[in-house]
């Protein structure tokens, strides 16, 4: 049986920039671009803004979906920033 040409497009999870990553990671990536200062002042939340660390965060992270979603768009904002920012990027 052949393969329909509808087989070989690119499944959705293969075009989004934040499939294969960990919560840690884009935390990571976003304080060393942002630092800690700057997360907090572009998200407002206690685990950025009171003695911050990675694993206060992802704990707080977690457990709250529209702080989650906050940091995903913030992290989507970032890669579109560096895209702009390096032209030979991509």
């Amino acid at each position: 049986m052949l393969a329909k040409s509808g087989d070989r497009k690119a499944t959705p999870s293969a075009r989004d920039p934040l499939h294969g990553l960990t919560l840690e990671a884009i935390v990571c990536e976003l304080e060393a671009y942002f630092g800690w200062e700057e997360l907090g002042q572009r998200i407002p939340v206690r685990c950025f803004t009171h003695d911050p660390s990675v694993k206060s965060s992802l704990k707080f992270l977690r457990k709250t979906p529209w702080a989650r979603d906050k940091v995903e768009g913030l992290y989507l904002f970032m890669l579109r920033e560096k895209r702009r920012s390096d032209p030979h990027q991509g």
